[in-house]
């Protein structure tokens, strides 16, 4: 496991408030609330602004500086210039982090405590092509308003301002399409309130899988990468509706980020013509000139993870899996498309954001390393 890498230094700023390192490290270390690097958390309190840095992890936000310090009154000034992700970057301290890509959104909500996270319940809803329907059963007497997916940072926050002048008084639940769950209070206690509320109406059963079938996998995995040490990623391969969902494209921006579009799978052995090892597979994506995946499916086996795969990426097929086992196949889903995923993968934050991820370790990782074989 790699070490923890140090923080860009910056100038000198206000702390952030404990309560709200303490609040982030708990919503950090529930996987089904916050996987990795995602999700992010904000506090205001007059013209001071602190936000989540990029790249940072919530569950490190009690032993590291993950907040940037803004003044709220320049982020807003900056959310009505000609490129305002331009200049929300610019307020960013000399030499230090650079804030969330969802600053903007943050600023936007006029509640002092804002929590956005890829709550796996949540998803799991937000995903669905009635997903409105859906959670207005759920959500029934909430103060909640949906928001169709946009890419996010600005868009995003384009959509959610659209949101909130149609809705009767302010919002504090807001589902994002094919994204997750912000909530907002005006203080720590509530907020967090409020998402446990959240998580509790939207809270679905999820499928036991299948174990994994760890003799295939090492008899199949001749080109070195690594069987993970979850057994619950190897849902992805192992249950059949979860797999389906994998191999037909993402659901949501985080998979594109650091998964890739979609998965490839190595068919049954049984299957005619079928790839008979890792090694075959890998070649034959090559000869069809796409990028290397991140992780191969062996189908009824489980997952083979690429030696690069980043700890944040693990986490990310984490939130895949948890997602698949609590959606029964028999849903209409909305996948991104095309033209979303091209978004995501051309845009600079998000490839700071992977670079970020690929030298930050998994702070809920065991001791033991995944398995090479």
């Amino acid at each position: 496991m790699n070490a923890t890498p140090d923080l860009p230094s910056s100038p000198r700023s206000p702390s952030a408030p404990a309560e709200l390192a303490a609040l982030s490290a708990r919503l950090g270390a529930d996987r089904g609330s916050v996987q990795g690097g995602g999700g992010n958390t904000s506090y205001k309190s007059g013209d001071d602004f602190w936000v989540k840095a990029s790249g940072t992890w919530l569950a490190h936000a009690e032993t590291q500086d993950i907040f940037v310090h803004l003044p709220l009154s320049g982020v807003r000034a900056a959310m009505a210039e000609p490129d305002p992700e331009a200049a929300l970057l610019a307020l960013a301290p000399t030499g230090g982090a650079r804030p969330s890509i969802e600053t903007s959104l943050h600023a936007l909500m006029p509640q002092a405590v804002v929590l956005h996270v890829h709550s796996v319940n949540t998803i799991a809803y937000a995903v669905r092509a009635d997903a409105e329907t859906a959670l207005a059963a759920r959500l029934e007497g909430s103060n909640w308003a949906w928001v169709p997916y946009r890419r996010p940072g600005l868009p995003l926050t384009d959509a959610i301002r659209d949101a909130l002048a149609n809705a009767r008084g302010t919002p504090d639940i807001l589902i994002l399409g094919n994204h997750g769950l912000v909530v907002a209070g005006n203080d720590y206690t509530s907020a967090e309130a409020r998402l446990r509320e959240v998580e509790t109406r939207l809270a679905l059963p999820a499928r036991a899988p299948s174990p994994p079938d760890l003799a295939r996998l090492v008899a199949v995995n001749d080109a070195g990468w690594t069987i993970a040490d979850d057994p619950s990623l190897h849902a992805i391969g192992t249950d059949a509706t979860t797999r389906a969902i994998a191999l037909r494209g993402a659901l949501y921006p985080d998979h594109v980020v650091f998964l890739g579009e979609r998965a490839f799978a190595l068919p049954d052995a049984t299957e005619a013509d079928s790839p008979a090892s890792l090694r075959a597979a890998l070649n034959l994506v090559a000869a069809r000139g796409a990028p290397e995946p991140a992780y191969v499916i062996v189908e009824g086996a489980g997952v083979l993870l690429s030696p690069s795969l980043s700890p944040g990426a693990c986490a990310m097929l984490g939130c895949l899996a948890d997602v698949g086992l609590r959606l029964d196949g028999r849903e209409s889903l909305r996948y991104l498309t095309l033209e979303d995923v091209a978004a995501l993968m051309g845009w600079e934050a998000e490839a700071y954001r992977r670079a970020r991820d690929a030298t930050a370790p998994d702070p809920a990782a065991s001791d033991s390393p995944p398995v090479p074989v």
